[in-house]
């Protein structure tokens, strides 16, 4: 009897314990999302911080950036570990809440969010994602800069594109460069645009 009475009384816990864990969004301060995450994680707090791969110019740069920038994912009890402990924990400003409530996040969109993460990352990146057969990009680095030319592929197992370059006559040469060397005309326009 004694036996049963503990059996169940681990169910009634476990159970609640999966009630009670859901994913929440903690602010964090200013390119703070990797410093925060560590935190989190010296905690034994379940975390979340989706990153992607980008393409830059720079090579000093960094190459993974924030999917969210300010934001990471925290599964936890908030019962638990109360609200207020989120506030004073080195790199955050604190949960997202909405009307004084902490809002969670429900455990699909994690999901979908981490698969859609994944095929940017898998496609080679932010740059790739965006890039389209048939779209005119503009070669901005190398001896071709200043050319437009049509995006044809990427070229899997590397970081390069196959580009067909504008000639005279609307003829059209492949050629094969660095991805950080193209970047889409439409992109170029809207930023020529903003500095206005």
């Amino acid at each position: 009897m004694q036996t049963q009475q503990l059996i169940s009384y681990h169910q009634f816990r476990c159970n609640r314990i999966k009630m009670t864990l859901h994913w929440y969004v903690l602010r964090s301060k200013p390119c703070k999302e990797e410093f925060l995450a560590e935190q989190m994680e010296l905690r034994q707090i379940e975390i979340f911080n989706p990153r992607i791969r980008v393409q830059t110019v720079n090579p000093r740069a960094r190459k993974i950036k924030p999917y969210f920038p300010g934001y990471v994912f925290v599964h936890l009890d908030l019962e638990q570990a109360g609200t207020f402990s989120m506030q004073y924990i080195p790199g955050t400003a604190g949960l997202d809440t909405f009307g004084g409530e902490a809002a969670y996040v429900p455990d699909g969109l994690i999901h979908a969010i981490q698969q859609r993460v994944d095929e940017i990352n898998n496609a080679g990146g932010e740059l790739f994602d965006v890039l389209k057969m048939g779209e005119t990009v503009v070669i901005h680095s190398g001896p071709f800069a200043g050319y437009e030319a049509i995006f044809d592929a990427r070229l899997h197992g590397s970081e390069r594109v196959r580009v067909l370059l504008k000639l005279l006559r609307n003829r059209q040469m492949p050629m094969e460069l660095p991805v950080a060397y193209v970047r889409p005309k439409k992109k170029l326009r809207a930023a020529a645009g903003q500095g206005r």
